[in-house]
């Protein structure tokens, strides 16, 4: 792959003396937020670190600050009139579906990966962000750190479905039906990721595991994952998924998807993230009723 200006916005590094390959999202700038580019990018070091045999473990981080704060809602929000992820109406779903569920298989290259890929998270993963650090096998985040799902109150599903099969469905239920955002810790409680640190001692705590799991044979990790992932795909990883990403285009293009969109063009997407998640009744007056004939 040729590298342009756009293709910086994921970066690659490899340590041979420990085995370990890091993929970082690149846009510090912008708390590492979705951009076009690095979903591909994702899965691209991905395969790039599966076809390194001297590499056995995979870390994914974000440079700076936080992990991913989800899509760029500058781009896909502010930004007045269509874009890949808004339509004009009438709107043409499948062309919605062929977009969003690249992304998500793109983002699932980490959960696929026949190498372990470790997600290590400071900062904030959420919305998008968090689709991208539950794809990896194992999450380690900083106390402080925050994860959650926001959109899940309007303009979203999250489309790679980890959170009901990582949490089963109370919990699930319970994060999605008021896209709260936790902690570290509380996220560790609720056994969502493996473990959380202080955010000192994060990168120290991932290169340990890292170092440890990358001392395993290839084809042992290999084995391993095929057959704790076959469980998932048994459970129906796949199905839940395509449903999510059919229904997220729909909660975009909702009658308070288009509201959400046209607030964040009007005064921003900033203050229209606060209207959103402040507690207040969302979109007020805007929702459809169905008219039977009498």
């Amino acid at each position: 792959m040729s590298k342009s200006k756009n293709e910086e916005s994921v970066k690659y590094s490899v340590d041979y003396s420990k085995r370990i390959a890091t993929i970082t999202l690149n846009r510090p700038e912008r708390l590492n937020a979705i951009d076009a580019h690095i979903p591909r990018l994702i899965n691209f070091y991905v395969e790039k670190a599966n076809e390194d045999d001297d590499i056995h473990c995979i870390i994914l981080t974000g440079e700076g600050s936080s992990f991913c704060a989800g899509y760029d809602l500058i781009e896909f929000a502010q930004t007045e009139g269509e874009n890949a992820g808004v339509q004009s109406m009438p709107w043409d779903p499948t062309l919605d579906f062929k977009m969003m569920y690249s992304n998500t298989q793109n983002f699932m290259s980490l959960w696929r990966s026949y190498k372990p890929t470790i997600a290590k998270v400071r900062g904030n993963a959420v919305a998008g962000g968090s689709d991208i650090a539950l794809c990896c096998d194992i999450v380690i985040m900083s106390d402080d750190a925050k994860i959650g799902y926001p959109p899940a109150r309007v303009w979203g599903v999250p489309t790679t479905s980890m959170w009901p099969h990582l949490l089963g469905a109370q919990q699930a239920k319970r994060m999605l039906f008021t896209g709260d955002l936790i902690s570290g810790q509380e996220a560790v409680q609720m056994g969502l990721v493996l473990k959380c640190v202080p955010e000192k001692n994060l990168d120290e705590e991932v290169e340990k595991l890292a170092i440890r799991i990358a001392a395993v044979p290839k084809n042992q990790l290999m084995m391993t994952k095929l057959v704790i992932n076959q469980v998932w795909d048994d459970k129906g990883l796949a199905n839940s998924q395509r449903l999510a990403t059919i229904f997220d285009g729909v909660a975009r293009h909702s009658p308070e998807g288009m509201w959400f969109k046209e607030r964040a063009e009007k005064v921003g997407f900033k203050k229209a993230v606060n209207e959103r998640d402040g507690g207040q009744p969302i979109a007020p007056g805007v929702s459809k009723k169905l008219k039977l004939p009498k």
